[in-house]
């Protein structure tokens, strides 16, 4: 639980530095710790949610399966889990890949500025719902389909997920 709803800050180290309310947070341009999970089925497709109407910022985007800040004292795997499962609605075992920090502005005047830690993992059970609250639709779709349509339509996925997918197909 999160009765705050604060989020951990950071320095460019991602050495926790202090705990703040996430909504003043992205006001004010402050560095806090982010977590993006990538799910994979055996069909090398990835499998993306889009964000529901309802969210602060980036709603009807598309994007990795998941992504949250961890809680105050909460460990990023914990962190990872908690949000698969709150957001899609099912549990897997995750590894993480990567960490990058980046700055992305919107429309509302909100800033991401966040050190993000990567997971990832494939998966290949059943998706029988998502949480309405938090996603609006989702879909497996095809690396290299991804790729074309990001190319093609930007403007249609996060900010942080163009990034995440640039440094993933850049490791392979």
């Amino acid at each position: 639980m999160n009765p705050n709803n604060e989020i951990v800050l950071v320095d460019n180290n991602d050495v926790e530095v202090w705990f703040w309310e996430k909504m003043d947070v992205h006001r004010k341009w402050i560095l806090h710790r982010a977590i993006s999970v990538l799910i994979f089925n055996s069909k090398w497709e990835m499998l993306l949610q889009q964000r529901a109407l309802t969210k602060y910022h980036c709603w009807w985007l598309w994007t990795n399966a998941t992504c949250t800040h961890p809680y105050p004292k909460e460990a990023n795997l914990s962190a990872a889990h908690r949000r698969l499962k709150e957001e899609m609605w099912f549990d897997t075992e995750l590894d993480e890949i990567f960490q990058f920090q980046y700055i992305a502005k919107f429309d509302n005047w909100l800033i991401e500025n966040e050190f993000d830690h990567v997971f990832e993992w494939i998966y290949n059970g059943e998706i029988s719902n998502t949480n309405p609250d938090e996603v609006n639709d989702y879909k497996w779709i095809d690396m290299n389909a991804l790729l074309d349509d990001i190319n093609k339509n930007p403007d249609k996925y996060t900010e942080w997920f163009k990034i995440i997918l640039k440094k993933y197909m850049g490791n392979k």
